[in-house]
């Protein structure tokens, strides 16, 4: 029988609902990640049909140019096949104001900007998304001058909404986080601010709650009568190419276990949230994140492994003497009677042999001897690059002898949809701050957790390094060989990165 494409069949629930008309307000228009991310995924919610009719978008940036100019700039950064028709239709939504944050005027001609386009679009104001895809340190000073421009207020339950949606790092540590929190509240309520996890918003991390929640194959046996251990791996080929300067301060620790790898582990080991809204939805994630086991800091080094590539410390903007690490692994416990006694690896690193971000739930073995001892049964979820899920059964081989082994049962969504499968993660965060759902977001009670619990070993590391030493590891490697030995003394191994 010839191949066919693979059929995918209608949806039987959709939570899916279209914008109400907004202004999106894209601060930094002109720099890498809306030119990258924001503005090719805001056209993908056009070409979709998600964006109301009469929404409209306001870039924002030192750049002098007109609309005309910033609507030629936009156009090189759409897909080259899109149709002449949606692209001329998504570029009559672009307006620009230049714009210096330091410069009172600018506040003047972009409050100007929006209450024109109050006045004509609709019969009531838009709610406004402002997204300040600037440099941290130009983000206090524009959200106080926002705020003092009254470009924030919400004077009225009914007012139309004023939402801020802001990137990572959510502070350094937990002191800094506090202060952020802190600095934030005093302009806008905690509904008013969108903290985004890109990761959040890819189809395989929703898939998790799908999976778990929707399907009675999984929702029974998810948990530590049948699991024998999680898996959650973030793998990139890159170095820190561009971003020295931040990474070199930060770290792998900072900059993705205390939020990406987290946030994985919170979907993954949550408990049923009563609901499936935003407060419900959080609130579960937060109490995984607090029943996560501290670090012990005296023997930080037997769950916690450090790592840096080779020749990172001759990279651009990397001090000589570097202590940074570029590769973490560890070993965490979850204090509830769901998780008792299951391990959590995580491990990240950058320079590694392949770029992939999984999550594996490893079963244990069946108590059936019938056919001797098995391996474990595997779930792996794929989060990038290759969006999918596969289900690692024991079976029978093909052929006459009845041979016995491990076989995959997996679909890819590139498989199923191309097209929706190609949408980027932000565009489903965009969407949903339109709609004004948190769910996907990251609120500031679990920012205050996950801090709590990575602050105390970041600091005993500045204190005492030798407590947890930093390995090096080749370049296109899998890591230093003290993170293999950190799951082998459980008598486990990692998942290949390649899967």
């Amino acid at each position: 029988m010839p191949a066919t494409s693979a059929k995918i069949p209608p949806a039987r629930f959709c939570m899916e609902v279209n914008a109400a008309p907004c202004v999106v307000v894209l601060f930094g228009a002109t720099g890498d990640l809306a030119s990258r991310k924001l503005l090719p995924a805001l056209y993908q919610l056009h070409a979709l049909s998600l964006l109301h009719a009469t929404s409209r978008i306001v870039g924002c940036g030192r750049t002098a140019l007109d609309d005309a100019a910033f609507r030629a700039r936009v156009a090189q950064t759409l897909p080259i096949d899109a149709p002449a028709s949606a692209r001329d239709a998504f570029l009559d939504r672009l307006g620009y104001v230049q714009f210096d944050d330091a410069e009172p005027a600018s506040f003047v001609r972009l409050a100007a900007c929006l209450d024109d386009l109050d006045r004509l679009e609709t019969p009531a104001p838009f709610s406004r998304l402002y997204y300040l895809a600037v440099p941290t340190a130009a983000m206090q000073p524009l959200v106080d001058r926002l705020a003092e421009a009254g470009l924030l207020a919400e004077p009225a339950p009914d007012s139309p909404h004023r939402h801020l949606l802001i990137e990572k790092p959510f502070g350094s540590d937990a002191r800094s986080a506090e202060v952020l929190d802190a600095f934030l509240k005093r302009h806008a309520r905690e509904h008013q601010i969108f903290r985004i996890d890109h990761y959040l918003g890819k189809s395989t991390v929703q898939n998790i709650l799908v999976l778990r929640f929707a399907n009675i194959l999984f929702h029974p046996v998810w948990n530590a009568d049948y699991i024998d251990h999680v898996q959650i791996t973030a793998a990139e080929t890159l170095g820190v190419e561009n971003r020295a300067g931040y990474y070199d301060k930060a770290g792998l620790v900072r900059d993705m276990f205390q939020n990406h790898l987290l946030e994985l582990l919170a979907l993954t080991a949550m408990e049923t949230p009563t609901s499936f809204d935003a407060d419900a939805v959080q609130q579960a994630k937060l109490d995984v994140i607090r029943a996560i086991r501290p670090f012990p800091l005296d023997d930080a080094g037997s769950v916690l492994v450090r790592g840096q590539y080779r020749g990172y410390r001759a990279e651009r903007g990397v001090a000589p003497d570097s202590a940074t690490e570029t590769f973490a692994a560890a070993k965490l416990l979850i204090d509830s009677p769901r998780w008792r006694g299951v391990p959590f690896y995580l491990r990240s690193g950058k320079r590694l042999a392949a770029r992939t971000t999984t999550v594996t739930l490893a079963f244990k073995p069946s108590a059936s001897r019938v056919f001797g001892p098995s391996d474990p049964d595997k779930l792996t979820l794929r989060i990038q690059p290759d969006e999918g899920v596969c289900l690692h059964l024991q079976a029978k081989h093909p052929g006459p002898k009845l041979c016995i082994g491990e076989l995959p049962l997996s679909f890819r969504y590139a498989d199923l949809d191309p097209a929706a499968a190609k949408a980027d993660g932000y565009a489903r965060l965009l969407l949903d701050a339109m709609l004004h759902d948190h769910t996907l977001f990251v609120r500031n009670d679990t920012i205050a957790a996950s801090w709590a619990l990575f602050t105390p070993v970041l600091e005993h590391w500045q204190i005492n390094p030798p407590a947890c030493p930093l390995h090096d590891y080749e370049p296109g490697s899998d890591g230093p060989a003290a993170a293999d030995a950190l799951i082998a003394r459980d008598g486990r191994a990692w998942e290949g990165l390649v899967i």
